[in-house]
């Protein structure tokens, strides 16, 4: 039986998102991959329970994480019966929809047949009542946001959700979205983005309208697919993301000399903080107050103590994130 860390809440330091009552981990941990159905159970219920004696009391999950789709639900669904439903009222727990989930017009984008019907299905793989935050996982070109808006508040009004959030919306989309949620007196809680020091364009007016409307906002992929951390100092490993066929988002091709020339001048300077690379990175999307967490991905128990001791250094002095910005201008020394 899983027993909890008792001192679980002693070290981590919790942030508000937004102006809402919600204080989350600003490390959480994210299900994308390595908690599917291909996956070991007992090396994905170590993590949780480890994630979770570590004080990360968010985990980050949507309808389409696998492989197969669904099949991260209903591990973490098995997970929480078997260790952590005894703690569920300490757990925030969130899922999206967005992307294609099942044949036919009705299963993927925006429209609110497919928002609810997907809330629905995600509580019964996880077994769970409610979630605490329910995401349009991305906008729909085709249909009206007021409908897509609509869903989401609909989920809090009934009790399937607490809170509500957006990804991968745009400033203007997000201005929107915010707006009509309000409207509908459903305040957005979050805004999930793609951000890291490989990718800044959060920077470019979303987290401005964050910063403005009291939204809070929690990146993924804040390693970049793990290009930032020591992973590719030496080239391509053979397990790696870059390295397998069947990852989408990181191919061999994305692994440049110029990439690497990069990687391996912000390693340097990590170890100059006292820190590996993998922590600076996350340390940096920390730094900037309107980012209330940082989505982290673990294929073992060692990565997740490793991310969260980033925490013990979060601050830059001038001199480093002028010398960040320099090394990703690419004007690292070769």
């Amino acid at each position: 039986m899983y027993l909890a860390n008792q001192q679980r809440y002693d070290t981590m330091p919790y942030r508000r998102s937004g102006r809402s009552g919600l204080l989350l981990p600003p490390i959480s941990l994210g299900l994308w991959h390595n908690f599917g159905g291909v996956d070991s159970l007992s090396n994905s219920r170590a993590m949780l329970c480890r994630a979770f004696d570590l004080g990360i009391t968010h985990f980050d999950l949507a309808n389409n994480y696998g492989p197969p789709p669904g099949s991260a639900e209903e591990a973490f669904g098995m997970a929480l019966k078997m260790d952590l439903e005894r703690h569920r009222d300490e757990l925030i727990i969130s899922t999206k929809a967005g992307y294609d989930m099942w044949p036919g017009p009705y299963g993927e984008w925006g429209s609110r047949k497919y928002l609810l019907a997907s809330l629905d299905q995600s509580l019964h793989r996880m077994g769970l009542d409610y979630v605490d935050i329910f995401y349009s996982h991305r906008p729909d070109p085709k249909t009206p946001i007021e409908e897509t808006m609509g869903a989401l508040a609909h989920a809090v009004a009934s009790g399937k959700a607490l809170y509500v959030g957006i990804s991968n919306y745009d400033p203007a989309e997000t201005s929107e979205a915010i707006r009509i949620l309000d409207s509908l007196g459903t305040h957005c809680l979050i805004q999930q983005m793609k951000y890291s020091m490989f990718d800044r364009t959060p920077e470019q007016g979303l987290l401005e309208v964050l910063g403005r409307e009291g939204v809070g906002g929690i990146a993924f992929s804040p390693l970049a697919q793990g290009l930032l951390s020591d992973r590719y100092l030496h080239g391509i490993p053979e397990d790696s993301r870059a390295g397998k066929s069947f990852y989408q988002f990181l191919q061999k091709s994305d692994v440049t000399d110029d990439t690497l020339l990069r990687v391996r001048a912000l390693n340097r300077l990590a170890k100059k903080r006292g820190q590996s690379l993998a922590q600076m990175a996350l340390a940096w999307v920390l730094r900037d107050s309107r980012i209330t967490s940082v989505i982290i991905g673990a294929s073992k128990v060692e990565q997740i103590d490793q991310n969260t001791n980033a925490l013990a250094n979060l601050k830059f002095a001038e001199p480093d994130l002028r010398e960040i910005d320099r090394i990703l201008a690419g004007e690292a020394e070769k």
